[in-house]
């Protein structure tokens, strides 16, 4: 048994730790729970604990339903909102087959082996997400809008605001579990809030990410409130996403930063972006998975509608952010598209996979998004030759099913039972009548 292995079973003892819970996430991002107790852990470190794969979504079918969870004991950490003594832990699973091979169902996998190919060409792949929600008096009932903690705007600050309470006390909790904030405040949106995650390598970010949202849920349940990463719950208000900023490092030099190229910006940084900006459509899919996501991504406002990139241009979809000088290992581009409610495993697969096809293949950068996309008419934009993210789930889904790119990152199975699931979303959605048909129709026909 190695150091990590040590430390934890030495921290169940000194830190009175009663129940270990072991998380892992399914395909569609939800995350999963199993308690054990403290005796069982040296067992489940070496062996994993077993499990009916074929109860979890997108996991297994029935005749190949025998998985184990194995706990990363790089991830334990106490849960704070659990109380202090005795104290509940939690460690992030891997899922493997019954002869310890990783399960190809696994989205944690999906991202470790797509870092792996990044890897192997010399690279690592760090991410540092802007994380978007609201905070709603109550949980929102069916059929009715949901009403917000407050009226606040952008960057506004309150005397005894609900929201910069909440922030605090989540930031605290988020800190006690090492998971470190850059910045926190409201949003554009009524009750919206924003807290942005430190730079971190991208499977710690994803880790950090499903325990983030895990936290907020918590802090709002204790102070009576509900929090929403719907990307976009009211017709009115901004939608929340998850501004992505990503760079590639080989070793501790930054691979996108150039000193004097065009915006610090190095061949291998304009390549990865001509990656991403390539392979937009086929990865929307996963970045966006929801039949709600594209509500915001035709909304307007902070949201990218077009497939272009800009220097500090908030409408365009990959936003290079200004270059502050003698800070070249900051150097970064900014993703505007992924949503709060991406399963983040599968979303930085899907973008470092398209990024990496641009680096080996040496995509040319299209020339850049000068103007506000937005002001632009449809004749502008041709010009330009903007083209349009899929404006729905289903036109994601048909891009996604003619794409080499996804099949091959996401693996057969999760890449079937992906566009599967998103199929069934689609035509459930396309079958439901809504507020807007009855308000409209039901006065005049």
């Amino acid at each position: 048994m190695g150091k990590q292995e040590d430390f934890v079973l030495r921290a169940l003892e000194e830190r009175d730790v009663r129940f270990v819970r072991l998380w892992f996430t399914d395909v569609l991002g939800y995350l999963k729970s199993v308690a054990i107790a403290p005796a069982e852990l040296e067992g489940a470190l070496a062996e994993g604990i077993g499990f009916d794969g074929s109860a979890i979504e997108g996991f297994a079918r029935i005749t190949e339903a025998d998985m184990l969870a194995k706990p990363d004991p790089s991830t334990f950490q106490i849960l704070p909102w659990r109380g202090e003594t005795p104290s509940t832990a939690r460690m992030f699973c891997d899922i493997a087959m019954p002869d310890g091979s990783p399960s190809y169902a696994d989205p944690r996998y999906v991202l470790k082996r797509t870092l792996q190919n990044a890897a192997d060409k010399g690279f690592t792949f760090y991410t540092h997400p802007e994380i978007e929600f609201y905070l709603f008096k109550g949980r929102p009932k069916s059929g009715e809008e949901p009403v917000p903690v407050d009226r606040s705007g952008y960057f506004d600050h309150t005397a005894q605001s609900m929201g910069s309470d909440f922030r605090r006390e989540a930031i605290t909790m988020l800190e006690s579990m090492g998971i470190s904030v850059e910045f926190s405040h409201h949003e554009g949106g009524p009750g919206q809030q924003e807290i942005d995650l430190r730079y971190a390598d991208a499977l710690s970010t994803a880790d950090n990410i499903m325990t983030f949202r895990t936290v907020v849920r918590e802090v709002a349940l204790s102070q009576g409130v509900w929090a929403s990463f719907m990307p976009k719950p009211f017709t009115t208000h901004p939608g929340s996403g998850m501004h992505t900023h990503v760079s590639l490092f080989e070793g501790d030099r930054n691979a996108f930063f150039e000193g004097g190229a065009e915006y610090q910006l190095s061949k291998t940084a304009r390549h990865f972006i001509a990656g991403i900006l390539h392979h937009a459509s086929e990865i929307t899919c996963v970045t966006n998975q929801w039949v709600n996501s594209y509500k915001r991504l035709i909304g307007g406002g902070e949201a990218p509608s077009y497939i272009c990139w800009g220097h500090n241009n908030r409408s365009a979809m990959v936003r290079v952010p200004m270059y502050k000088p003698n800070k070249g290992q900051s150097t970064r581009i900014e993703l505007r598209t992924v949503d709060a409610a991406a399963n983040p495993y599968l979303a930085f697969a899907v973008v470092l996979a398209a990024g990496m096809q641009g680096l080996e293949e040496e995509y040319e950068l299209p020339r850049e998004a000068e103007d506000n996309v937005w002001s632009l008419n449809d004749r502008e934009r041709k010009a330009l030759g903007l083209e349009q993210l899929p404006k729905s789930l289903h036109d994601a889904i048909v891009i996604a099913e003619r794409s080499e790119l996804l099949a091959e990152t996401l693996g057969e199975h999760v890449y079937e039972f992906f566009l599967r699931n998103k199929r069934a979303e689609w035509e459930e959605y396309r079958g439901q009548v809504s507020a807007f048909e009855r308000d409209r129709m039901l006065p005049v026909l």
